[in-house]
């Protein structure tokens, strides 16, 4: 998954261009081009999902542990500055999610989870670097969006799960 933005996204989100380029990505290299309010990003059928289900286990795990805090996680994303030191106390201080961490190579030390913030998510849009800072660019509400269908529809299996009792 790679997500667009600045001067790209405005030009692919116009309306005259969105079919444009939704054939141009799908013919010329597979992808198939996303277009939402905020956002674009490319899926590609070839590519291994492992990347973007680490970067959403980051995320809900970091939105867990800001709404422990008491803050509104979604609040939080959309407008705070993150440094490392911040992100590795929270995965430090997190037992609920202790095992998930450990087993998913991408976040179980510091200077993992330093290389998925600065290589993979930079590279993707994810975040923005500004100097030892980083933020959170609009593209994480996919997978807000992702994580969201997933609780939907566990709630959905669980409710017919009910009544089928």
């Amino acid at each position: 998954m790679y997500f667009i933005s600045g001067k790209l996204f405005k030009t692919i989100s116009e309306l005259e261009n969105k079919e444009f380029y939704t054939d141009f990505f799908q013919e010329s290299f597979g992808y198939e081009l996303i277009v939402e309010t905020e956002y674009i990003y490319l899926i590609s059928k070839n590519t291994d999902e492992k990347t973007s289900r680490d970067i959403m286990t980051f995320i809900s795990i970091l939105s867990y542990e800001i709404d422990k805090e008491g803050k509104n996680f979604i609040d939080e994303l959309n407008s705070s500055f993150f440094n490392l030191e911040r992100i590795n106390q929270y995965f430090k201080n997190s037992h609920s999610w202790n095992e998930i961490i450990k087993e998913n190579k991408q976040i179980s030390s510091p200077e993992s989870r330093k290389s998925l913030i600065y290589n993979t998510m930079l590279k993707r849009n994810i975040i923005e670097k500004m100097g030892d800072n980083f933020h959170f660019t609009k593209a994480h509400k996919v997978f807000l969006g992702f994580a969201l269908e997933l609780i939907n529809k566990e709630n959905e299996e669980e409710s017919t799960y009910h009544q089928q009792r």
